[in-house]
Parts: C-alpha cells; structure tokens; sequence
C-alpha cells in the first residue's frame, strides 16, 4: 500500500467532507465537525509525510483541470517532511479547536498589548459571555479543514502552475481565518490588511521568479526545471533565487518582511495562529530549499551569505522584539521570526559550504535546520495553544495584567513549560537539541575546512555569536512569560478567576507537549528519514549527517556528540538527589510554621512584584538604539495644589522601529503612485484603446529582440 497515496486521499476527503459538513450541521455540533475533520485531515498529512520520508514516491497529473496548464502533484523526501510537520501540527490544532470554539470563556475586548498595570481593568479588559465569536462563526470553521489542506498539497506540488494556485488558496483562507474576529475589534481589520498586502506582495516575487524559471527551462513541471537549470545564464539564475528568496522569506516571517506577523497571530484564533506560525511559515523555508537546492541545483556563494545575513538580523531582532513585548501572542509571533533566523542561517551556511564543494558540513548544517524546523513547530504550536488557553481563561494577552495560573491552571502550566523550555533552547528542551548541532556545524566549519576563504573566516565566527547571543535573549524572552504570566500573583481580577481548560483543549497541548518530548530525549530518530530528505538535494548530499542510537547522537565529519535522554536523567536524578539531601539534613529536627521573608513588609501584594515591563527594561536600556522605546509620564496633582501629587501615569511603548522607518516612506510612494495612475482612467475608450496598442507594440519589440 502506498502511504503517500492513501493520505492525500484523506487529506481531500477530509477537506470536503469537513467543508460540507460544517456548514449543515448546528451550531452546537460544529466544533466538534470542524476540528474532528481538520485532525482527520492532518492525520492524512502525516501517513502521507510518514510514506514519502520513508521513500515511497508518487505522482498525479489531472489536465484540464486549471487553466493555464495541468494539476501536477509528486511527493519525495522533502515533500513529506514537510507534509509531516504540517500534518502533526494539524492534529493538535484540531483536537484543540473542539474546546475552543465551544461556549463558555472570555475573550478580549480590546488589543491587551498596551503596557498598563490597573489590577482590576485597563488594556485587555474582558467581556464576559463574548467567547471567540468570530473563531466559532459557520465560515471560519468550514475554512479550517480547508485551510490545513491547501498548505498540506503545497509541498507535493509539482510544476509552477500548480503550486502558484494552491500557494493563493493556502493565503486566502488564512486570510479569512485572521480575520475570523473583524466585527469586535478594529485591530483585526488592521492586521487582515498588512497579512493580505505581504502575503499578495510575496505571491508576485514567487510567481515572476518562477515564471523566468519556466521560460527559460521551456517547460512548467519540476522535471523541467531541473533538466534546464543547468543551461539557463548565471544572472538569469541569480534573479530568479533572489526573487524567490523574497517571496517564500516574506511568507517565513524574515527582517524586513515580517511585519504582518506580529499583527496576524495575535489576532487571529489562537489554533489558527499555532497553524499559521508553526506550519504555514515553514513552506516558506520549503520554497527556498525546493527551489535554491533542488530545482536550481545550489548556486554561488554569494547565495548562501546573502541568506546567512538575513537570517541572522532576523534572529537579533525578533528576540529582540519579543524579550521587551508584554501582548503573550505578540511575543510569540516575534519569537517566530527569531527561529526563522536560526533556520535561514542554517540554510545559508549549507549554501556557503555546498559552494566550496564541502558538502559534509553543508548536509550537516541542512540537516540542522530542517530539524530545527520541526522543533520549532513542535514547541510553538504548544507555546500558541497555551496562550490560548490563557486567552480563553482570563480574556488577557497583556503579562503586565496576568499572573498567578499556575494554582488555577496547573495542567495549561505545566504543558507552557515544556513549551517555553524548548523555546529557551534549555536542555532537555527538543528547541536545545537543533541549536546545538547549528552551533557545533558552525563552530567547526573554520578549523574543518583548512585555509577557510574570508567570506567564512568573517561570516562564520559572526553567525556563532549571534546564535550563541540570540540563545542567551531567548532565556530571557520565556523567563519573563513564563515566571510573570504563570508564577507570580494575578494582577487582575480576571486572572484571580481563571479556571482550567476543557478536555479537548488539554488534549490538543498535551499531543504538542509529547512531540516536543519525543524530539527532545530521542532526536537521534530523525537521522534515517533526514538522510532520506537530502538525497533530493544534490548540492549537500553526502552520507549520513547525524548518526547514533536513540541514546547517543554523533555527528558526521566533525568531533561532536552528545546523549539528550542522559542529561535529562541526569537532571532528573540531581534534583531528587538535592530533595533528598535536604530531607536528611533536616531529620530530627523540629518543623516551624512562619511567613516567607517579605523583606521587612508584612505581606506581599501583586504590586512589589516585577512585572513584564519591568522585568525586561534593562534589555529595553541596553538595546535602547535598536528598539527605540517611546515613554510618556503623566503626572496629575491634586486640585487643592499642584505640588501635591495624586498620581503618576507611566506607559511605554517599543515600536517595531524597522515598520516605522521602512513602510510609511513605500505606503505613501505607493499612495502617490494611485493617485498619478487614476488620471490615466479618464472614461476615454480611445485612450484605452491607445494603451492596448502601446502594450502589444512594446511586448511584439521584446521578442522580437529576445527572439
């Protein structure tokens, strides 16, 4: 039986079915359509990945079928790694959505990502009995199904034409899934504008890069542009992957085309956000390989360092960016950038290495990448569910106005945790595992390669340090969610409130939570099937990059190993042993009952406590000139006199500094540009006519010419 057959065809089945379906049944049985069928089709995702990781091949061709050429659909290796991490994400997802789309909870009624610090209201304030209406409505539920399936057939797409259509559908309904909660708050409205103009803005970079792509190979299908790279000019190839770069980066979540992801998943439904950060941001790290290595074949080193620098500002600045947001989801959205950094440096060092003929290194440094794509999606599908089981409890996304769930939620707590430990890269996190062997790949690479060039001797050490600097920020950026959001005292009556999730929530986390635990104690499973993924990729193929049992992970070509599932046993064992040690010093000795030290106060309130502001403003000083933090201080004195004050107001704000310098500047060219363009739109049929004739004219002189 062909595995990648069978799931595909539940993939579609279920799509349909869960379509069709959703829209029929009552509202009370809906959630459980919705997200029962979108777990179904991920499970076709997954048997379907499972087949071509395992190396079962298969194709489909349908004509006629789309206009402008044939629905070509194969699956290899690459295809069904890809397949299984959207598949997994899928199934967790859709447990998920059972609970969250059921009555009952709060929800914000306002953006909660405004810093403030009332204990009773302010920004993220709630609105009882308001729960997700818009991520429960009839269209956002049919489109989940539908949605998880366009981004499950994005990677077996096999000619241009085919994957340009499913790449629009996958935007659209996400796009309506972002936009599921329009009618309560204008933020959405916000949000759905900058995810529609990037993600459409990205689809022409993809689509000229790959239509020079066909016409110059002479043909549409994959075969044919791996048959005719070879021939096409070096500038002509050079274009292309530059055009690609952008599009596939400006749906990855890259600096400076991030700027619809912190506004997205934040105000998308928290499933569809874990679906849109852990999965659909890595088919864009799928288009480039796909395209960069397979289809192109690699390129000159100037590829690899042109991807290795743009990785590395993302990683700084997202982790920049998220160790000073307050807004949980925000901070989550900008770690999303900060992991595609890792990746996409990940990705350029292979470029580097595969230039240079070193292909043990670049297999190396791919195999981490793609790998640390998986981890990535499996801590931060937790990391979104989590938050929106937070989300669903309190009605609040602002850390400054949480805490204290860690006695109402215990179960939402713990599963966080595994989470944020993965995402710190703290072992034995599974998110420690990847950049650990990006690290070493990295580290080695100099002293491996001999006499290195200076595009490695310069690039290499840096990419190390900003690695080893965005992991350390990292630390930081989950210390302050997790310790201010869960462990310290609530801030606000609606998080004093809280009250666990319901089952179907604690299950979806719960399957995030074991992924995440499976990658973690036992990576040394993924070297097989990785070995498998870059035999497609002829320019970093080269034996077997990671090696081992499940115990021991080795690395191949350099002096690196490590054992995961020791240290967490040893963890383990050191603090039983501490607990232990303390209970024997302490035999025979009488137990006394006082009050925690309180610092000479009598009792400790919420307010002597840091907040998530507080928390990350030495961060907020030492980056002051990358960040550029907007303060302002109210200070209102009693009416009686001024020189008695009543009360003082402080609120700061950490703009995202590359939007405003970037984007107004484009945004008002392009306003400019609508505005000049409307007088050629006079209502006059001859100018019309006069405009068609100039554009045939221009296009018959271009081939002429090129003819």
């Amino acid at each position: 039986m062909n595995l990648v057959a069978t799931g595909l065809a539940l993939v579609a089945a279920g799509a349909v079915v869960g379509f069709v379906l959703v829209l029929v049944v009552p509202r009370s049985r809906r959630p459980l359509a919705a997200g029962g069928l979108t777990a179904l089709v991920g499970i076709g995702g997954v048997v379907a990945g499972v087949g071509g990781l395992g190396g079962q091949e298969w194709s489909l061709t349908v004509t006629g079928l789309l206009p402008l050429g044939s629905l070509v659909l194969a699956v290899d290796a690459l295809s069904g790694a890809f397949l299984l991490l959207v598949g997994a994400v899928a199934v967790a997802a859709g447990l998920y959505s059972i609970g969250y789309t059921q009555p009952g909870g709060r929800h914000a009624a306002e953006d909660s990502g405004t810093v403030g610090t009332s204990v009773a209201a302010g920004p993220g304030a709630v609105r009882p009995a308001a729960h997700v209406e818009g991520a429960a409505s009839r269209t956002s539920q049919s489109m989940l199904p539908l949605f998880v399936a366009t981004m499950l057939l994005v990677p077996a797409a096999a000619s241009v034409t085919t994957l340009l259509v499913l790449w629009e559908l996958m935007a659209l309904t996400s796009l309506v899934l972002v936009l599921a909660e329009h009618r309560l708050r204008a933020s959405v409205r916000d949000a759905g504008l900058w995810y529609a103009g990037m993600t459409h803005a990205g689809l022409v970079a993809i689509m000229l890069g790959l239509v020079a792509f066909a016409a110059g190979a002479g043909g549409e299908s994959f075969a044919a542009l791996r048959a005719g790279a070879a021939d096409l000019p070096p500038s002509t190839r050079s274009l292309i992957f530059v055009l690609v770069f952008l599009g596939f980066g400006s749906k990855a979540g890259m600096v400076p085309l991030h700027v619809w992801l912190p506004r997205a998943h934040p105000e998308a439904p928290s499933h569809v956000s874990a679906l849109m950060s852990a999965a659909m941001v890595k088919l864009g790290v799928y288009g480039l390989i796909r395209v960069g290595f397979d289809l192109l074949g690699g390129g000159p080193r100037w590829w690899g360092l042109l991807v290795l620098t743009v990785g590395g500002v993302s990683a700084l600045y997202g982790v920049l960016q998220a160790s000073v947001a307050v807004d949980l989801k925000r901070l989550l959205a900008y770690s999303t950038t900060e992991n595609v950094g890792l990746i996409l440096i990940g990705i350029g060092a292979a470029g580097i290495f595969a230039a240079d003929g070193n292909r043990v290194l670049a297999s190396l440094l791919m195999a981490a990448a793609v790998l640390h794509a998986v981890n990535h999606a499996a801590f931060k599908t937790l990391l979104f569910l989590g938050a929106g089981s937070v989300l669903r409890a309190t009605g609040l996304r602002n850390l400054d106005l949480l805490g204290g769930l860690a006695g109402r939620m215990p179960v939402t707590t713990a599963l966080f945790a595994v989470g944020a430990l993965g995402a710190a890269a703290l072992p034995p996190g599974n998110g420690f595992v990847s950049e650990w062997i990006l690290l070493q790949g990295l580290i080695h690479s100099v002293t491996a390669t001999g006499s290195p060039s200076v595009l490695v001797a310069v690039s290499i050490p840096l990419a190390v340090g900003v690695v080893a600097l965005t992991a350390g920020l990292g630390v930081a950026t989950f210390v302050k969610a997790f310790g201010v959001g869960f462990l310290a005292r609530p801030r606000s009556l609606m998080a004093e409130s809280a009250t666990e999730s319901p089952m179907a929530m604690r299950a979806g986390m719960a399957a995030a939570a074991a992924a995440c635990l499976g990658l973690a104690l036992v990576p040394a499973a993924a070297g097989e099937p990785l070995v498998h993924l870059l035999q497609v990729l002829p320019s970093v193929r080269d034996g077997a990059p990671l090696a081992g049992s499940g115990v021991a992970l080795r690395l191949a070509g350099i002096a690196g190993s490590m054992s995961p599932l020791f240290i967490a046993l040893g963890l383990v064992v050191a603090g039983v042993g501490v607990a232990l040690l303390s209970r024997w010093v302490s035999r025979g000795r009488a137990r006394r009952v006082a009050p925690a030290w309180g610092c000479g106060g009598a009792r400790l309130d919420a307010r002597m406590e840091l907040t998530a502001t507080s928390f990350a403003e030495p961060l907020t000083r030492v980056f002051d000139d990358v960040l550029g933090p907007e303060q302002d201080i109210d200070v209102t004195p009693f009416t009686e006199s001024r020189y008695l004050i009543e009360s003082v107001r402080f609120r700061q704000r950490v703009p995202d500094r590359l939007e405003a310098r970037l984007y107004p500047p484009l945004l008002a060219a392009a306003g400019r540009w609508g505005q000049w363009s409307r007088r050629l739109a006079d209502g006059s049929v001859h100018r019309y006519l006069a405009y068609g004739f100039l554009g045939l004219l221009g296009v018959m002189i271009v081939v002429g010419i090129s003819a």
